[in-house]
């Protein structure tokens, strides 16, 4: 019997550079799709464009200044990103960064040799009673954030206006080592600068890192179906406000480093920025998704558009005009990219049945 062959036909694979370019091709659509990708194309943008216009604007002390100016928004867009992940809002901040900006002036008046690392504790160990109110306030009480921290802006604000009067505290006020925090630098980067950096990245571990950071985006996504899956909702939700508080006392500590006096007035209106920062950097205002470090380059690409704005000599309405149009065209980018996973999980069920 004669022996029969069997012939195969080899399987076609590509070749390797179609691999690579293939994988390439999706690299760069995931990276695309990052939330935080448009924002940082925006801000080198309006760097360079600012530089061509003036040169200036990228000198020693130019770089300096914009990072200076960024770093107290920075902290506090981290903050408001925990908060805003899980569906929630809070308006209270620059009423707490004036509390604690002003105590600060107060303890340093008071006890001349008080430890600089006391004055911070004691500013965050503040910050984060206020922030436990509102905390507390939202998760008890099942009052929207939005009308809880409305609340309690003008409440912190009102106290602030009390206790400080007309009174102001001025940089002589502090002893020097606290003041150089905003004048020396280490590579270059001035060290309340550094400061905000390491934030970011502790806090942007423990949202990817960790089993709670993680609940956070679960809540907001669907804070019914989180609590059916067994996550603490309301404990969580609490403890977002508690750092966002102690990151408001923090930042309200640095602002009396940053500036050369605190007041009744410190911190006012201020949230709105930090709102619109977490925002424009990508964090959807409807909850669930977003990232803190978002959230911190979403911070220096509004104080970079009004130095850059400034360089240029554009008029100051102009420059809150540009910031309003950000801030929409980020509410409407992200309502439409939602629109569109919701319509590809559909179709993806529709051929799933």
């Amino acid at each position: 019997m004669g022996a029969h062959t069997v012939t195969t036909t080899p399987t076609s694979t590509p070749a390797a550079p179609e691999r690579e370019a293939g994988g390439g091709a999706r690299l760069l659509g995931s990276l695309l799709r990052l939330r935080e990708v448009p924002v940082t194309l925006a801000l080198i943008v309006l760097v360079v464009v600012t530089y061509l216009a003036n040169p200036l604007f990228l000198g020693a002390q130019g770089v300096k200044d914009l990072l200076l100016n960024a770093t107290i928004v920075i902290i506090l867009a981290v903050g408001q990103a925990l908060v805003i992940i899980t569906r929630n809002v809070d308006l209270s901040v620059g009423s707490i960064l004036g509390l604690v900006a002003f105590s600060t002036g107060t303890l340093f008046a008071t006890f001349p040799g008080i430890p600089i690392i006391v004055v911070f504790l004691a500013g965050m160990a503040l910050g984060a009673l206020l922030g436990a109110v509102n905390g507390l306030l939202v998760t008890v009480a099942k009052v929207p954030a939005l009308v809880i921290t409305l609340g309690t802006l003008y409440i912190y604000r009102g106290l602030n206006n009390a206790w400080a009067g007309g009174k102001q505290y001025f940089a002589g006020d502090r002893p020097d080592a606290f003041g150089s925090l905003s004048v020396d630098t280490v590579l270059g980067f001035p060290l309340i600068t550094l400061i905000a950096i390491v934030v970011v990245v502790v806090v942007a571990v423990y949202m990817v890192g960790t089993r709670p950071g993680r609940d956070l985006y679960a809540i907001g996504s669907d804070p019914a179906a989180a609590e059916l899956f067994g996550i603490p909702v309301s404990r969580r939700v609490f403890l977002a406000f508690l750092t966002n508080g102690v990151l408001a006392g923090l930042a309200g500590v640095l602002y009396a480093s940053r500036f050369n006096s605190v007041g009744a007035t410190t911190g006012s209106g201020l949230e709105l920025d930090v709102v619109a920062a977490a925002v424009v950097g990508g964090v959807a205002i409807f909850g669930g998704s977003g990232s803190v470090v978002g959230a911190a380059i979403g911070a220096v690409l509004l104080t970079t558009i009004t130095s850059a704005l400034t360089a240029l000599r554009v008029d100051k309405f102009w420059q809150q005009a540009i910031v309003g149009a950000l801030i929409l065209a980020a509410i409407i980018i992200d309502r439409i990219a939602g629109l569109r996973t919701a319509k590809k999980l559909r179709v993806s069920e529709a051929r799933d049945v």
